[in-house]
């Protein structure tokens, strides 16, 4: 028996999250089925727990707002504002040592289906070289490299050639150290000269919608203090009728005359503000924390013991306002700097590395079978039905699509390496990641990690279960 109670809605839920939540209009043929076939509310008696661990402190330039543009601009700026046209469209912040880059944007029917191009502009303020180390780093268009596509819900994915989205196939190849032919090992800035990280085109032409996007992902790391800005930048007239990439010379002048690029995304609600509705708003700054590492183990112990036969601990991934699942604390990364129109924090925390170490132990006296399950329960913040809330069948909308790896050793103490692309609807119910035997006192390694995928929707819970003997 699974240790739950099923009940049901009568009524069609209002789906409260992020930008690209759906509600199910009361006319529509999805809402007739449901009313005639109400669906199953499977309210679980996991055991929840808050995560432990915490973000590190290496920042990361995270360039998400505004996530769909129709004009060329700045997206994101840490120069200094001094001498610059629209002074507070500069942070100024220099990066240094490792950090991470993040940038996502998407194109809506540019003027003559012009070709929009990103640029990341670096730029060495000290009067020596800097050099910029790129150990791991990928960018992909939407179409045609990486469209969002329906996918089982659970794929072995060992060599990343699964994935739906850019950032999804970004990430991916980022959590493999891998760095895309694009991009050189390193880049040496000369003093107080700048160089382009990156000046790729996000093309419509010939496209059935005028819509495309970008989704780039970086591990970096700087000699000496750098200052970065991703910019949008319409192709340039070579003079022959024929478009050109915008050269350095050109994407300087944006950034010293340029203004921020629109549309703007919607304001988000302040922190304090606990009424009304809640707009978590889109990222464009600099966050504090790229990883997230944890070791899952009982209270003063060193251990995790295996949960009773037939019960399960679920820890809370990804918590941010209005969505911590009971759980006290919010892991979305704080921003050290920001547009006022932006996100207070780094919602969903897009490309956060969670890296979680579980030292199993079975305590029991019986060989126990456990199982690992990444999923994605209703959204809540506090626990309303008193656990977490699941659906069959689930809510339309995709909420975790993305790769995640697992590691351990197997029964001939050999180390197992392997990728499992997800594609899970909110409230499904899912297969297990691994299922693993566990003599009495015997103790299992697992490691269990991800580069949080964007265009996922958090929070998201890592269940362990202990089936039931017999």
């Amino acid at each position: 028996m699974v240790d739950s109670i099923v009940f049901r809605w009568a009524a069609i839920p209002l789906i409260l999250g992020f930008s690209g939540t759906n509600i199910i209009h009361p006319q529509s043929p999805q809402s007739a089925v449901l009313a005639a076939n109400p669906p199953e509310i499977l309210r679980t008696h996991n055991e929840v727990r808050s995560l432990p661990g915490q973000l590190d402190q290496v920042p990361m330039f995270n360039s998400n707002s505004p996530e769909w543009v129709k004009k060329e601009g700045i997206l994101l700026s840490t120069f200094p504002p001094t001498g610059k046209a629209v002074p507070n469209a500069h942070l100024n912040v220099p990066f240094q040592g490792s950090f991470t880059l993040f940038a996502h944007h998407f194109v809506h029917t540019p003027p003559q289906h012009k070709t929009l191009y990103l640029g990341i502009l670096v730029y060495n303020p000290t009067a020596q070289p800097v050099k910029l180390e790129i150990p791991a780093a990928a960018s992909y268009l939407l179409e045609p490299e990486a469209p969002f596509q329906n996918k089982p819900p659970l794929l072995e994915n060992p060599t990343g050639a699964i994935f739906s989205g850019p950032g999804i196939r970004a990430v991916d190849q980022v959590l493999r150290n891998q760095r895309q032919s694009i991009f050189p090992a390193s880049l040496t800035i000369p003093g107080q000269q700048s160089r382009m990280l990156l000046n790729l085109p996000i093309p419509v032409r010939n496209l059935p919608k005028a819509v495309n996007g970008r989704s780039s992902f970086m591990r970096l790391h700087s000699s000496g203090p750098v200052y970065l800005a991703s910019l949008l930048l319409y192709a340039q007239d070579s003079g022959s009728g024929q478009a050109r990439p915008p050269t350095l010379a050109e994407w300087q002048q944006l950034l010293n005359s340029g203004s921020l690029a629109a549309p703007r995304d919607k304001t988000p609600t302040p922190p304090n503000q606990s009424k009304g509705v809640l707009i978590y708003g889109r990222v464009a700054g600099v966050q504090v924390g790229s990883k997230w590492q944890a070791t899952l183990v009982d209270p003063n112990r060193q251990h995790l013991s295996l949960p009773a036969a037939g019960k399960s601990i679920s820890y809370v991934i990804n918590t941010l306002q209005g969505g911590r699942l009971g759980t006290p604390t919010i892991q979305a990364a704080p921003l050290l700097v920001r547009y006022p129109d932006t996100a207070y924090r780094s919602q969903a925390n897009y490309g956060v590395h969670y890296d979680l170490s579980l030292p199993l132990l079975n305590t029991s006296a019986h060989r126990q079978t456990v199982t690992l399950t990444l999923e994605t329960p209703f959204k809540e913040d506090k626990l309303s039905k008193g656990g977490l809330v699941f659906r069959q069948p689930p809510w339309d909308y995709p909420y975790f699509r993305g790769t995640v790896r697992l590691r351990y050793t197997n029964t001939q103490s050999q180390p197992i390496t392997r990728y499992f692309h997800l594609w899970h609807r909110r409230g499904q119910q899912v297969e297990p990641l691994i299922s693993l035997q566990l003599a009495p006192r015997q103790q299992q390694q697992v490691r269990v990690d991800f580069l949080y995928p964007p265009d996922s929707v958090p929070p998201q819970v890592l269940t362990i279960k202990t089936l039931p003997r017999g």
